[in-house]
């Protein structure tokens, strides 16, 4: 994605995407911090979470991946990105997908946006031809919007993300084929 693009979500505000600047880290860092409290949503914790290696991923992602930010009235309030799975040759052809829509924004349609538009990049990228996420099972509206995207349950991980409670959640493999 080369430049911004206007879309309209479901409250019909103007929703503005763009390619991440390392100037969002912080952004980006303390938005992810605040989901990872809630129980479920990421598999990092907070203290795992540091602006520097936002700022890193910006980098890597200019050139090799996409990453990229919705803005709503010049506040950042979702982020994605591709990112190449593996240096590997055998699996250059996929991307590991992440998508976050900030607390406070959710329900509105940016991730749908968002979503669509990392998708966009992905269809214009010829060398991209499956995508991989993991969600925790009991994420039903990510789940919903990566069914309603075109991506279908690969696998699912039993038990497999540790809760700060002790209990385990089950991880789903989902995955997106270039058609």
């Amino acid at each position: 994605m080369n430049s911004a693009t206007a879309h309209k979500t479901e409250s019909s505000s103007s929703l503005r995407i763009r390619r991440a600047r390392e100037a969002d880290a912080a952004v980006l860092c303390a938005a992810e911090r605040e989901t990872a409290r809630i129980p479920g949503r990421l598999v990092s914790q907070p203290q795992e979470l540091h602006e520097a290696a936002f700022v890193c991923k910006i980098g890597e992602l200019a050139e090799a991946g996409s990453y990229l930010v919705a803005e709503r009235d010049g506040s950042i309030v979702a982020h994605g990105l591709l990112e190449p799975a593996s240096p590997l040759a055998g699996v250059a052809h996929v991307r590991s997908l992440t998508v976050v829509v900030h607390p406070g924004h959710t329900g509105r349609g940016i991730g749908t946006v968002l979503l669509r538009a990392l998708l966009d990049w992905a269809r214009a990228t010829v060398s991209v031809e499956r995508i991989e996420l993991r969600v925790r099972a009991g994420n039903e509206a990510a789940i919903h919007l990566y069914k309603k995207c075109g991506f279908s349950e690969e696998s699912r991980f039993r038990k497999r993300i540790k809760l700060a409670d002790g209990n385990c959640l089950d991880d789903i493999g989902m995955t997106w084929f270039r058609s």
